[in-house]
């Protein structure tokens, strides 16, 4: 259990912040889910409240940090790299782009951070483009999509979207649309496959709920 320092906009409080749930499989290191941490997700997404969460929102975010501890179980079986300074500045550069200006460093400072610049804050960072490239070698690597895939996902998925988004106006191309349908396609395989490995893992790991959100 540890004592953080937890900000909100008319006050400064010390909170006591306690362990929610914990992720272990066999002999690796338990990984650890705190209130903290739920919020430090929450402030990363874009429309959720910081101030008096709702109990769906906190439970979302939650779900989210116990995907991303099993992945980050899976991933201590490979050797790897740390994240690189200008992966980690990019990765922050994304998230901002989510938010208006000045936004996203408030929300920060809610939640117990001094800005983007934060040590802290680029360890979470870090952590996650650690995940993400974890993803990218275990799930992206070994994509294959087929031109009849392309067809298919241009006839069901983009031109019945173009249509309703752009009525009247003339559907660009399938050949011109080529590469962002192949994009569009790969994430949804990555999607699946690592839905298929969740509820794979889930089965052999332990999740335990100590606190209800």
């Amino acid at each position: 259990m540890l004592a953080v320092l937890l900000k909100s906009p008319a006050q400064s409080q010390q909170v006591v912040d306690k362990t929610v749930a914990v992720v272990s499989e066999s002999s690796r290191k338990a990984q650890l889910i705190t209130y903290s941490d739920i919020l430090w997700q929450m402030a990363l997404q874009p429309g959720v409240p910081l101030e008096k969460p709702t109990s769906a929102d906190l439970n979302r975010a939650l779900r989210i940090l116990i995907n991303q501890r099993i992945i980050a179980l899976e991933a201590e079986r490979l050797p790897r790299t740390s994240p690189t300074e200008k992966e980690i500045a990019d990765k922050i550069a994304e998230t901002l782009k989510f938010f208006p200006p000045g936004v996203f460093e408030g929300r920060l400072k809610q939640v117990g951070f001094d800005s983007v610049k934060d040590e802290a804050f680029e360890r979470i960072v870090a952590e996650r483009v650690s995940i993400e490239k974890y993803i990218d070698f275990r799930f992206g690597s070994f994509v294959v999509v087929t031109a009849d895939e392309e067809a298919k996902y241009y006839r069901d998925e983009y031109a019945p979207e173009f249509r309703r988004r752009n009525p009247g106006l003339l559907i660009p191309p399938l050949d011109e649309k080529r590469a962002e349908i192949r994009q569009a396609i790969t994430q949804q395989k990555i999607a699946a496959a690592i839905e298929r490995f969740l509820d794979s893992a889930k089965r052999r790991v332990q999740i335990e709920i100590l606190i209800e959100v």
